[in-house]
């Protein structure tokens, strides 16, 4: 199932959807405001939470928890010494962890499970729309967690642009 997204989608308490490859908006993420550290709520477009993401904010680096039902579903964690490249892991409970590798900044990456692509982020399925990317996941997987993790990581993309240039929101 292949998702449209925008980049640099969340800013401090902004709401956006996710929308499917017809543009059909089929999922919404609403940004927490007035919270130490960032929180979203994702959901359906009936409004059920789906998953809570909240940012751990004593860690050693970007890291961020995704919540099912109230129970710990996965960490997200940038990996702080790679070297040429940038890498993130969704760690899951059990052995099944995913791992996410490629061109950030360029928003090309795949998720890979057990050296097994499944799912791929990429901007030129939708190069009409020069601020938004594709993120096409094998329909075998959770979408949900995958595009939980593809926010977080755009989150952190950004915070880190922001560190060295103003990013206006807007």
């Amino acid at each position: 199932m292949r998702y449209l997204m925008k980049q640099k989608l969340f800013c401090f308490g902004d709401d956006f959807a996710i929308k499917n490859e017809a543009g059909d908006d089929v999922f919404f993420v609403d940004g927490k405001v007035f919270t130490i550290g960032q929180k979203l709520s994702f959901q359906d477009m009936q409004g059920k939470e789906l998953a809570f993401i909240r940012q751990k904010l004593l860690s050693w680096g970007p890291t961020y928890e995704i919540y099912r039902d109230g129970e710990l579903a996965a960490v997200v964690k940038k990996h702080l010494f790679t070297f040429f490249r940038c890498a993130f892991t969704v760690d899951v409970p059990g052995p099944d962890d995913i791992e996410a590798q490629g061109s950030f900044l360029d928003m090309e990456y795949t998720f890979t499970r057990g050296g097994r692509q499944v799912a791929e982020v990429s901007k030129r399925w939708f190069s009409w729309f020069t601020d938004s990317y594709g993120v096409d996941i094998m329909d075998s997987e959770d979408q949900v967690l995958i595009l939980a993790s593809t926010v977080i990581i755009d989150m952190i993309r950004h915070a880190d642009d922001s560190a060295s240039t103003v990013i206006s929101c807007g």
